[in-house]
């Protein structure tokens, strides 16, 4: 652009002194070898004016001529990377749409001279996988695998499509490569929760769960259903075992966790399988004191015998504010039964029916009824009983 107005300056001054020139005419004379040239100042001027632009005009040509020689030999692989690109956007609609043998066949040829051929791949083993491909599936992986950037990309993918065929030990086998730890990247970690539920692998569950809580990988229901379902199988499978296996995972457990409804319970009726009633039962009173609930009031029944008096009383004085509760009233109608007191039990069964009216509650009622001779009330609560199915 500079020197284009410097251009359009110089004609503009040469335009404006050219009168001045042609009244003062001079010439110029130019001797080389054999040659002689005589002409004009102003024809000199005009000359070199011509001259610089029919080499400027030169230069542009030859310029252009080298420009076109070089893109014609890089032309075909423009070709190819632009045919890539509608590849790529023809194989991401078919993934949208489901369309899995178009996404795979296009991802493919996409992959040859795109931008980004590992996601290509990756999206081609996605496409082969749901097609039920393996072979194809696994020979996209190790092609991706070739980058060294995508080496746990492609480890994870593996793991979760042997999950999704139920090939576990083959998924174990890589996740155990991997290593799961504090550092590990979030998609090896929920890789590697998932497998271990699945194995049932509950004590390298178990070893997982700090990390768990301490990268936030769960929200809080989730994470407190995983580790109350992790502890509580541990602690049953402990006590299959040995008492010293069963205290010593119960020891293991922090102090809200040997709080928990789930677990005491759990670690009661392992100790009543080796005759530790008594421990058991003060666990229990202690518990139902502080913070009765209804997983307290299902399990009390299996736990304590008919003369244990100490823990009844302890749920004969939460009456008052359990009156409404239908699990306390099953509670106490389950431990009347225990001491073969049936006007006592279908009281409680009543009140069962009468605060949460089920098919089961219905046919109990029935069954105590029949057993006191009160076969009328008894015809009534089995037909209650079929209604409520």
């Amino acid at each position: 652009m500079i020197k284009v107005l410097v251009f359009v300056l110089l004609i503009l001054v040469g335009l404006c002194l050219s009168p001045l020139i042609i009244g003062q005419s001079g010439y110029v004379y130019i001797a080389i070898g054999e040659y002689q040239i005589e002409t004009s100042l102003v024809a000199a001027v005009v000359g070199l004016i011509v001259f610089y632009f029919a080499l400027q005009l030169l230069e542009w040509a030859i310029m252009l001529l080298l420009n076109l020689i070089l893109n014609s030999r890089y032309l075909p692989t423009k070709w190819r990377q632009k045919a890539a690109k509608k590849h790529t956007l023809t194989g991401a609609l078919a993934i949208a749409e489901e369309n899995w043998s178009t996404a795979e066949t296009a991802m493919a040829k996409g992959a040859q001279q795109g931008e980004i051929p590992l996601l290509n791949l990756f999206a081609a083993a996605r496409a082969a996988h749901h097609q039920g491909k393996t072979t194809a599936r696994d020979h996209y992986l190790t092609q991706a695998e070739k980058s060294p950037v995508a080496k746990t990309a492609v480890n994870t993918s593996r793991a979760r499509y042997f999950i999704k065929q139920g090939e576990l030990a083959q998924a174990r086998a890589i996740v155990d490569k991997l290593e799961p730890t504090s550092k590990s990247s979030e998609p090896v970690l929920k890789l590697a929760i998932d497998l271990y539920q699945q194995q049932q692998d509950w004590q390298a569950l178990k070893l997982l769960l700090p990390i768990i809580v301490k990268r936030k990988l769960l929200n809080d229901v989730e994470l407190q259903t995983l580790s109350v379902k992790t502890n509580t199988i541990i602690l049953a499978d402990a006590a299959k075992k040995s008492e010293t296996e069963l205290e010593k995972c119960w020891q293991w457990l922090s102090k809200s966790e040997r709080k928990h409804d789930a677990l005491l319970v759990t670690y009661t009726h392992g100790l009543n399988g080796f005759n530790r009633q008594t421990k058991a039962l003060k666990l229990l009173e202690k518990q139902l004191k502080s913070a009765p609930s209804a997983t307290l009031f299902e399990a009390l029944p299996d736990l304590v015998g008919a003369d244990d008096t100490d823990i009844r009383n302890v749920l004969a004085r939460l009456e008052s504010t359990h009156e409404n509760d239908a699990d306390y009233q099953m509670c106490l109608a389950k431990l009347a039964m225990q001491q073969r007191d049936a006007k006592q039990a279908k009281t409680h069964w009543q009140n069962v029916c009468r605060i949460a009216p089920t098919h089961q509650s219905w046919l109990s009622l029935a069954q105590i009824q029949e057993q006191l001779g009160e076969n009328s009330a008894a015809n009534q609560s089995y037909r209650k009983a079929a209604n409520a199915l």
